[in-house]
């Protein structure tokens, strides 16, 4: 993860390249000389900052019509640097959860200067009010705030709560530079839908989850992102402010510039808002205004966003008066600046897949053509492994839709076929060991993704074409076979000497009677001997052809430990697949009345189904 100092020239580059195209934008009026005491206008000690001035322009949201450049190509050009970093995890229990939620909203309450929001679900519960409400007083403040969200994953037919967190606008404060002087420019709101489901981009998502404070100010900037979205079962909570055992199982990447990094001219927070900016101008979104009063209204549009607005302050107080909540709030000037660790970081992102054309016949050409995607950085990472002469070591994998992936080329040839790859590698190098933790049917939150990876998916790296077959066919030829699960062929194969695949839950989950709730699992990341990736991708297809995602990639023995504590609470918390107690776990919930019953019984037909349609891809 060498630092060539080019990276940084090309970034500059790519900054000054948006701002120029952000100058054929609209333009704020400015107040002539003598008139600041207009209610519109900057008060009189306003400095007229051109690093402010700038930065404005930059933030600028762009109709794509007015558009001079190409985000997505600019972003697969981009010579992204390696930044020396501050870094913590945020894990997957329920406690971890809800400290992640304290952050989001400490991270709001305290920028100065600009805050970036991109989720794919904002939830309109307590926490996607909250959320707003912090936003609504940022601006109020004098932050410039943008937030997206994308328009499948938060799919709302009027998202009256996002146009009434504009009007917040009315009341804006100026923004300030960076010795803390009020400058000229008006903080502003902008509220961009991404990939608008009116304008046919149904199939391209934005899967990204990201928060950036303050990025081009470096001695404040934060950056936090990886699995979760802005929602109740992400957080640990109920609606009534309760915990919630049930709740997803997530994780995130907290990221802060390293000040003491010397000659460092991009940090980590300018090129997380770059690649922000890149995202806001993608011509597929929809900029989001405040809808005007009707006069022949009975209820006024200013009302109905006056009570959205009223809702989200009244959200963000309870949220913020719940005594888990609060506690950890008081805390949080000692935890965003205490146990970081020191850390070489790289964002990467899938902007590509917006679009990449032949997805699925092109995967391979298309991931050559973004050096800045994840996948093709972690195959040049492995590759570079093996030029040292590195033979040895383990891979621990996390994803709740882990795929392995079949590539056809137009002709309907296979040209990639990644589970043989991964096969042939472990054969020629019987030292290098690899372990995944996935779902299990009791912990899964997508049933059609689940019968891929356990009918179709871990068996092609477990079992023999022979055995596969017996395994798809029928759960009581094969599954509920003891002459099958019990036979010594079996044992000899789930017991594979470098395949180690886990599945979260255990028999005394309370789906089987008992007293323990596994949650959903949702987290996401990839730990190397050396290297590691925590981001947003769950490593599926989805993620590799359709969605843009991103993340970050990082060196650092600490970080790598702190992850890999993780990574064994997850694995502490699961059976082997293919194991006695797995097998029973399986049959115990068939046998259950519970909603997951139902779809562990048919896996095999949802599997079969999503063959014969050829929607794979899709999943």
């Amino acid at each position: 993860m060498k630092k060539p100092e080019k990276y940084f020239f090309d970034i500059i580059l790519l900054i000054a390249a948006l701002l120029l195209a952000a100058c054929t934008g609209p333009q704020v009026r400015e107040c002539p000389v003598g008139t600041q005491y207009l209610s519109d206008c900057p008060p009189l000690n306003a400095v007229n900052d051109e690093d402010v001035n700038v930065l404005y322009a930059s933030r600028t949201w762009i109709p794509p019509r007015k558009l001079t450049i190409d985000p997505i190509k600019m972003g697969e050009d981009a010579r992204i640097p390696v930044n020396e970093a501050l870094a913590k995890v945020i894990g997957p229990t329920i406690d971890d959860a809800l400290t992640s939620l304290a952050v989001k909203i400490w991270m709001v309450d305290n920028a100065q200067h600009t805050v970036d929001v991109m989720y794919f679900i904002l939830e309109r519960d307590r926490l996607g009010y909250a959320l707003l409400g912090a936003l609504c007083n940022a601006v109020r403040r004098g932050v410039d705030v943008r937030i997206m969200v994308d328009s499948l994953g938060s799919m709302h037919p009027s998202h009256d709560e996002l146009r009434a967190l504009e009007t917040c606008a009315n009341e804006a404060g100026y923004m300030r530079n960076a010795k803390g002087q009020v400058t000229t420019k008006k903080a502003r709101v902008q509220t961009v839908i991404f990939n608008a489901l009116s304008r046919f981009q149904f199939n391209r998502r934005s899967h990204d989850k990201i928060i950036v404070v303050d990025g081009n100010f470096p001695d404040k900037a934060i950056v936090l992102t990886g699995g979760r979205n802005i929602a109740l079962n992400y957080h640990g909570m109920k609606e009534d402010g309760s915990r919630d055992p049930a709740g997803w199982r997530d994780l995130e990447i907290l990221v802060r510039a390293n000040q003491a990094a010397e000659g460092e001219r991009v940090t980590v927070g300018a090129v997380s808002e770059a690649y922000y900016n890149l995202l806001f101008l993608h011509k597929g979104n929809k900029r989001l205004y405040p809808l005007e009063d009707d006069d022949d209204d009975v209820y006024p549009i200013s009302e109905a966003y006056s009570k959205e607005r009223e809702k989200s302050q009244e959200n963000l107080a309870f949220v913020k008066s719940l005594p888990e909540i609060k506690k950890r709030l008081e805390d949080m000037p000692r935890y965003m600046s205490e146990e970081f660790r020191n850390s070489e970081v790289r964002l990467a992102h899938q902007l590509s897949n917006l679009t990449a054309r032949d997805v699925t016949t092109k995967a391979l050409e298309n991931i050559e053509r973004n050096p800045n995607s994840i996948m093709y950085l972690i195959r040049k990472i492995v590759e570079k492994r093996f030029e040292e002469g590195v033979t040895s070591g383990t891979i621990r994998m996390v994803s709740p839709y882990l795929f392995t992936y079949r590539y056809y080329n137009e002709e309907g040839e296979l040209v990639y076929d990644e589970a043989r790859e991964i096969l042939q590698v472990l054969r020629d190098n019987p030292d290098i060991t690899m372990e995944v933790i996935t779902p299990s049917v009791l912990t899964a939150n997508h049933f059609a993704t689940q019968a891929i990876i356990d009918i179709g998916m871990i068996p092609r790296f477990l079992l023999t074409p022979a055995l596969q077959e017996v395994w798809k066919a029928d759960k009581k030829e094969g599954e509920l076979n003891p002459q099958v699960v019990e036979s010594e062929e079996w044992k000899k194969l789930i017991n594979h000497p470098q395949i180690f695949i886990y599945q979260t839950g255990k028999l005394d989950s309370v789906l089987l009677g008992g007293s323990r709730h596994y949650g959903k699992l949702h987290a996401k990341f990839i730990l190397g001997d050396q290297v590691g990736f925590v981001g947003t991708s769950n490593f599926d297809y989805r993620s590799n052809l359709y969605n843009t995602e991103m993340g970050f990639f990082f060196r650092s023995p600490e970080l790598q430990q702190d992850l890999l504590e993780e990574y064994e609470w997850l694995k502490a918390n699961s059976y082997r697949w293919g194991t006695p107690e797995w097998l029973r776990m399986r049959k115990e919930l068939m046998e259950a009345d519970a909603k997951e019953s139902g779809t562990t019984r048919k896996q095999r037909g949802i599997y079969k189904t999503i063959k014969a349609l050829g929607v794979e891809y899709l999943m």
